[in-house]
């Protein structure tokens, strides 16, 4: 009898609500809505790194004058359109407050729907193509946009490599890397270039057509912001084919992923990203060695970070949304995800990714972008400037 009772003590325990010695404990639960297998799982393991670091460093946050337990209900939406609505319908009835995530646009707008039908507000981490927030009031996000990064991206090519004409390729019906090409392609073409553009469809591995057609049309770049698994593919042609065009991407090539693929060889690759180490900011230097620690001593976690402990810009930034949600539930005063939607636009944070507030679409106050390249020698990052727009 002493064993069942003690078992229903841990049920209870468990649950959150009442301990054995009659206190009442409080959980508050967050949904990480976040891929973590599919064409972006490298990438959604690694933004779901960053939340669940920030998750142990504060596991609690007081909302009303009551301490909360916060605990993380982690969903994969398999890199998948039509997977992504199950995925938002499970932290639904997990009865989540807000939600984090998605790693990747398309899952962010195709699971729109079910949290405005629920009323819990999400705060996109690095979906940053326009449509996640155009028109809705319970989406926001903390990153850049597209139209932002692929003018930043475009400048990047006329500025240090005088570009006349960039090879876009894109991934056929891909809301991230389609958008972010036509909003490159469009600042390019102001710019005075010239652009050929191809796609390729879903399931495609090999990339040598591709990479040949870009050496083909004279062009001076070659950019394509594509998922890692197509980068990793496009880079090896790029090495067999000794491609020399710099290849440019957007945030989705930040991963070590990248670094791994064009070590050793000479393929030049350049990205625009979210966040780089090696500032001497005390939060910012605080959050790399903390970070990389809890790689370090956690096996589970440097598995899911690709085996080292490289730190993608992706997981500063889920490290910085698990705060700005804390900060959003400070400010309702409530669990409720109503009250949290009501308070989010009125939310500051100042973050290891720099400082984070929101406009009137729910989108981050965001004006510059970090550039890095590949050191093909050490596999690591070098930094290259801070680009803004023209």
């Amino acid at each position: 009898m002493k064993k069942v009772l003690l078992g229903m003590c841990a049920a209870l325990m468990a649950a959150a609500f009442v301990s054995c010695g009659g206190e009442k404990t409080a959980v508050v639960k967050i949904g990480v809505f976040e891929p973590a297998s599919g064409d972006n799982g490298a990438g959604g393991k690694q933004e779901t790194l960053g939340i669940q670091y920030a998750n142990s460093v504060t596991p609690t946050v007081e909302i009303g004058g009551k301490e909360y337990k916060v605990q993380l209900e982690i969903v994969d939406n398999e890199s998948s359109n039509d997977k992504a609505v199950t995925a938002a319908s499970e932290l639904i009835s997990k009865g989540v407050s807000v939600v984090l995530g998605s790693y990747g646009s398309g899952v962010s707008i195709a699971a729109s729907d079910t949290f405005a039908s629920a009323n819990v507000p999400a705060i996109g981490v690095t979906c940053t193509n326009p449509q996640v927030t155009l028109g809705n009031e319970h989406y926001f996000r903390i990153c850049f946009l597209d139209p932002f990064q692929g003018t930043v991206l475009a400048n990047l090519a006329a500025d240090k490599f005088a570009a006349k004409k960039a090879y876009c390729l894109s991934k056929l019906g891909d809301d991230y890397s389609g958008g972010l090409v036509k909003y490159f392609v469009e600042a390019f073409k102001k710019l005075g270039g010239e652009v050929v553009e191809e796609t390729f469809p879903d399931g495609t591995s090999d990339f040598a057509a591709y990479v040949a057609n870009a050496k083909k049309t004279g062009a001076d770049v070659f950019f394509s912001p594509v998922s890692i698994e197509a980068a990793a593919l496009i880079i090896e042609q790029a090495n067999t084919q000794g491609l020399t065009l710099p290849i440019l991407a957007g945030d989705t090539w930040d991963s070590n992923v990248v670094l791994a693929q064009a070590k050793g060889t000479k393929v030049q690759v350049y990205v625009t990203t979210f966040f780089v180490e090696g500032s001497t900011d005390s939060k910012v230097t605080a959050f790399v060695d903390g970070f990389r620690n809890y790689l370090n001593s956690n096996a589970t976690a440097k598995t899911n970070n690709g085996g080292d402990d490289e730190i993608a810009a992706v997981s500063a930034m889920g490290f910085d949304v698990y705060y700005t949600a804390l900060e959003a539930l400070k400010a309702a005063g409530s669990t409720k995800g109503a009250d949290v939607i009501k308070a989010l636009p009125g939310v500051t944070y100042e973050g290891v990714s720099g400082a984070i507030s929101f406009d009137q679409n729910g989108d981050a106050v965001r004006d510059v972008a970090y550039v890095k390249k590949v050191n093909n020698e050490s596999g690591k990052w070098d930094f290259v400037a801070q680009q803004s727009v023209k």
